[in-house]
């Protein structure tokens, strides 16, 4: 129902992967319903006069609101020649309106908004979470930029390069390069068969005209929803709306002529000749995709209940039969069900030495089967019970909510759509699913790709390094001054009060396990975070890897259940319970429908007991392990991340390890029987719990479930050796065969979250590089000089010292340039400071948006968590904001003084050739 959308909300543009979050209701029979949330309940429409669909619902459990604006129109209304237009607008959105010529990603971080875009195939949509007091101010910026947007040479140059440097970063991609040659196939006639973000041709020859003609057509009152969800009052909000709004005239249609309608939407397309991509890259891919009907199609609530018996979590069908048998790393599968016919896809990755006409095989042969026989009530419960979790668990927040209006009112014309399709799943009968089977999934319409890697161990290739400084004299553009900005911001009123902001109950079991927490019952769901000291840092070079083996195999069987009956435990109800290890710790995280949170807990104490560690298991997670090097090696970002680490730390530094081939390998089950024993402890273990439960239940459901875990003697401490900074500058480059974009890292070690000097590094970080559109980083090198589609700062401050990075993505031929704006900038910093008015500027930025994190559940059990795993007290959730505004200008000269040192770089560009600087430059 909502396709990519959770990873559409992070990207201004969705490259579909299949990703998709469905939503269904029970069967009155065999799933018991869920109350406590509907998403259409106290939803007002109105339509103005104008044309404009304004949908309304009051949320009254946070002091924020959400404003999104749809549009009806994406990659579908694409003709020929103008393939990625929409995202081109998109980005043409932000750089300002006739009233108001300035960056809007300015605009809106100033006002503490959480905001970002993204298009799609049938919509664009814009979207920013603020303080409720913000609302009026958000309202107008969006209807500004409705009306006015300036799309003018200059905007249009330097947005060009930067769609091209998104466009290339992508084409680093081999799932992304697959995933484009099968879509073409699939679809020859259609528009749905390009991809959304464009192609570089289509981007380079886009003419002002052409893209104002465009916007011209598609972004007017008419063609537009506007939705606001969260803490405000509908009437007067709706007088607000028509005052800012009403006088938006209708856009007079200029491109009357466009011919939108596509060559063909029949989806009997006729089987074609396997895709065969024999290029450079890491593991070998399948993608397999299947015409599908629109998305008022009666078939679809089958569809995606068969797509979730296929695909849905470790007990589905593919999933056993492809990845538990050894086959395949990974597997997956989504519908794109659309305004015109969509399309249903599977994806695998094979595992190391697996033939992918294999993987097809067996993959077919699951597919006939379920086409065949009937699916059990077991089954057909589970993926019911997963799709209506996966509704209500990802519709938490304000924002979640007013997303998932937006999509049913543009997509389907009905923002209760929804309802009538929960419906229809609560009525999906086995018959049903064998039915749409038989007919979707027809092996005559099939399209399948393979990607077969040149390069099967994914050896990064050449590299070379260099120690001194660059010579070229640059100067970069003068900071934008905030006090310039702040005429064009709409007016506002408060300030931040973090004062109502409950704060969490913390104690420790008799066995020194730590818990938080935190009642929320606003919806009927449980979020679980959780941390054990037993991350990556214990591994040392030999046995790098292991601790995050030994994390991946908790779940793979206890005492007294097996990977099968733990998933099945977890998955008849709905809910997720994960593991994963960082450096500095293994993640827990887990979530749940509030009446499952003992199924959650009981499970998790039994893995973190009782975990047995099959062999069979672990060798299957050794073989994902080693893909996931190979594609970590194919990756610019990941490879360009660990050879950074490398050179920062030295060999002896627990930072300094990552897993490779040979460490993989080495690891046995005793091994990780030896590492569970000596590092997972109720005494270095932190547990908080964020929902709709009971304290007092809660915490006698904790201690029957943990009140055989104990530990002895002291747990394992590690004392890290200081890191100085480099003597001097030093340059390494890494190139990766076909890849078409450089990532590059710069920086040195840092701070810890615990240093006096944390919050006002993190104001300083703010004005540097912390948002890729509003920092002195992005107003530079993004905004002016065009060579990136997205340049970040940010101190990584956990428990010990992490780096100081600065990560961007370039053209190959514009690293070079990059990297010396960016020391130009730093060094600028250095010199000159920062002002009274960019101070104050990001101060407010860091508190107003604060109060949008606290909104959401999920984001407050892992704030929590952090704060006691960094050994704040439980009071760091109400002050932070407080801490934030009594950093002084002093603190941040001095933080400048010592923590940018622009002559101690270490940088290190991964990906494409030709990025190392020429002899004198």
């Amino acid at each position: 129902m909502l396709i990519g959308l959770v990873l559409s909300l992070l990207l201004s543009v969705v490259p579909f992967s299949g990703d998709l979050l469905n939503a269904a209701t029970p069967t009155p029979t065999a799933v018991a319903p869920v109350s406590g949330l509907s998403l259409t309940k106290g939803v007002q429409k109105t339509v103005l006069d104008n044309g404009l669909t304004v949908l309304t619902k009051e949320i009254h459990t946070a002091p924020v609101v959400s404003v999104q604006v749809w549009y009806k129109v994406g990659s579908r209304n694409e003709i020929k020649g103008e393939n990625g237009i929409s995202h081109q607008l998109e980005h043409l959105m932000f750089k300002g309106t006739t009233d108001r010529p300035v960056q809007f990603g300015r605009l809106f971080s100033a006002l503490g908004s959480q905001f970002n875009a993204f298009t799609s195939y049938d919509q664009t949509a814009y979207f920013g979470t603020v303080q409720q007091d913000k609302l009026t101010a958000l309202l107008t910026l969006e209807a500004d930029r409705m009306e006015n947007a300036l799309i003018n040479p200059e905007q249009l140059a330097s947005e060009k390069r930067v769609v091209i440097s998104e466009l290339q970063g992508y084409e680093n991609s081999p799932s992304y390069r697959l995933s484009r040659a099968v879509m073409r196939a699939a679809f020859p006639n259609r528009a749905y068969g390009l991809p959304v973000g464009g192609t570089k041709a289509d981007v380079e020859q886009f003419t002002v005209e052409q893209v104002r003609n465009y916007y011209q057509t598609y972004y007017s009152p008419e063609n537009a929803t506007l939705i606001i969800t969260g803490d405000f009052a509908t009437e007067p909000v709706l007088k607000v709306v028509k005052d800012i709004y009403g006088k938006l005239p209708k856009r007079p249609k200029t491109a009357a002529t466009r011919n939108t309608t596509p060559v063909s939407t029949s989806t009997a397309e006729t089987k074609k000749t396997p895709i065969v991509l024999k290029q450079p890259g890491s593991a070998a891919l399948l993608q397999a995709v299947y015409p599908l009907p629109d998305i008022k199609h009666p078939d679809v609530p089958a569809i995606d209940v068969m797509d979730a018996i296929l695909t849905g979590g470790r007990s589905s069908r593919l999933y056993q039969a492809l990845v538990e048998s050894g086959l395949a790393s990974s597997v997956e599968g989504g519908a794109a069900e659309l305004i015109e016919p969509g399309w249903y896809e599977i994806n695998a990755t094979a595992a190391p030495g697996q033939e992918l006409a294999k993987i097809s095989q067996v993959l077919q042969q699951a597919l006939t089967k379920l086409q065949q026989q009937p699916v059990s009530p077991e089954e057909l419960n589970r993926a019911k019970t997963q799709l209506q979790a996966s509704f209500i668990l990802g519709n938490q927040d304000i924002t979640s909510q007013a997303s998932q209006l937006g999509y049913n009112q543009t997509v389907t014309g009905d923002y209760r759509f929804i309802e009538q399709y929960l419906a229809a799943i609560a009525k999906v009968t086995p018959e049903q699913v064998q039915r749409v089977a038989k007919i979707y999934l027809d092996p005559a319409k099939q399209t399948i790709g393979f990607f077969e890697p040149t390069q099967p161990d994914g050896q990064p290739g050449t590299s070379s390094a260099g120690s001194g400084r660059t010579v070229e004299n640059f100067s970069p553009g003068k900071p934008v001054d905030p006090a310039e900005l702040a005429k064009y911001l709409p007016s506002t009123t408060s300030t931040t009060d973090s004062t109502k902001q409950p704060l969490p109950e913390q104690f420790t079991l008799a066995n020194g396990l730590q818990v938080l927490l935190l009642p929320d019952h606003s919806v009927p769901t449980i979020n679980l975070s959780g941390q054990v000291d037993a991350g990556s840092e214990f591994d040392g070079n030999q046995k790098a890897g292991l601790a995050s083996l030994t994390a991946t195999n908790l779940i793979n069987g206890t005492q007294t259940k097996n990977a099968l009956e733990l998933a099945k435990t977890l998955e008849d109800q709905g809910s997720s319970l994960d593991f994963s290890a960082s450096r500095e710790g293994v993640n827990v995280s887990g979530n749940s429908l509030s009446a499952n949170l003992p199924t959650l807990v009981q499970t998790l104490a039994d893995v973190l007991q009782n975990a047995t560690f099959p062999k069979e298991q672990l060798e299957l997670s050794r073989q994902r392990a080693l893909t996931s090097l190979q594609v970590q090696l194919d990756d610019p970002s990941g490879l360009g991340r660990k050879v950074f680490q490398q050179a920062i730390y030295p060999e002896n530094h627990p930072f300094h390890s990552f897993p490779t081939v040979e460490s993989l390998k080495s690891i046995t089950r005793d091994d990780l029987l030896g590492f569970y024993k000596q590092h997972y402890r109720p005494d270095t273990t932190t547990i908080a719990l964020v929902g709709d439960f009971n304290p007092i239940l809660v915490k006698i459901l904790l201690s029957n479930s943990f009140s055989n875990w104990q530990a002895t003697g002291k747990p394992p401490v590690l004392n890290l050796p200081k890191v100085p900074l480099p003597e001097t500058s030093t340059r390494v480059n890494r190139e990766i065969p076909g890849k078409a974009e450089a990532v590059t890292y710069i920086g040195y070690n840092g701070i810890s979250r615990t240093d006096p000097r944390f919050y006002a590094a993190l104001v300083l970080n703010q004005i540097l590089g912390g948002d890729t559109l509003s920092s002195r980083l992005g107003t530079e090198i993004r905004d002016r000089l065009g060579l990136t589609y997205g340049i970040y700062s940010g101190f990584a401050a956990g428990i010990n010292p992490g780096p100081f990075l600065i990560q961007m993505q370039t053209a190959p031929g514009d690293a070079q340039k990059a990297i010396v704006s960016t020391i130009a900038l730093l060094k600028q910093l250095r010199e000159q400071g920062v002002t009274e008015a960019e101070l104050n500027t990001a101060k407010r930025s860091i508190t107003s948006s604060y109060p949008v994190e606290l909104a959401s559940p999920s984001d407050v059990s892992s704030i929590i968590l952090s704060n006691a795993v960094f050994g704040l007290p439980r009071t760091e959730i109400r002050k932070f904001p407080e801490r934030i505004q009594a950093v002084t200008m002093a603190q941040v000269q001095q933080a400048i003084k010592e923590l940018i040192q622009p002559d101690n770089l270490v940088i290190v560009t991964a990906g494409s050739e030709n990025t190392t600087p020429k002899p004198g430059s």
